[in-house]
């Protein structure tokens, strides 16, 4: 039987030796995502796989409820790269390019991807139907920096 270079334990020749939470596949219920992550007003962010939570060391993922007729605070994930995907309702990603505010209309199936350090929110306009997307990023931690806009404030002191 041929072994990985670095293993050990001949558990299964292309596994390295890890460490025991590494050896394993863990399934998280959807019963059990933790509200316990970091938040934004006007949603709900529901944390699934995370360092904490199955010790992963670069994925964060879970997802986020917009009620109807609700926005979201503005905020970024620092320097998480983020993927979205569209579960259900019809809820709208908004930036700002520089010019003005741009407008992502989706709908269900749909994938969003978000740059590290980009403003946005997400707004969920229908009167009667919930958005809920599945939110994964490149950093094992749930990271949000809420803003209080998406276009960086001006400094008083430098204003003309």
């Amino acid at each position: 039987m041929t072994t990985h270079p670095h293993q050990t334990d001949p558990f299964h020749p292309d596994l390295a030796p890890t460490p025991p939470d590494h050896a394993r596949v863990h399934l998280v219920r959807g019963a059990d995502l933790s509200a316990d992550t970091a938040q934004t007003s006007g949603m709900s962010r529901r944390e699934a796989v995370s360092g904490r939570t199955v010790g992963s060391s670069k994925l964060w993922t879970g997802e986020t409820h917009v009620a109807p007729a609700t926005n979201s605070g503005d905020h970024h994930h620092g320097e998480a790269e983020t993927s979205i995907y569209v579960v259900s309702g019809r809820p709208r990603f908004v930036f700002h390019d520089g010019t003005g505010e741009v407008v992502l209309q989706t709908e269900p199936g749909d994938y969003v991807f978000v740059p590290p350090w980009v403003p946005h929110r997400e707004e969920n306009p229908d009167p009667e139907v919930p958005a809920v997307v599945v939110i994964s990023r490149s950093t094992q931690e749930g990271t949000v920096v809420n803003l209080p806009s998406l276009t960086p404030l001006t400094d008083p002191e430098t204003t003309p």
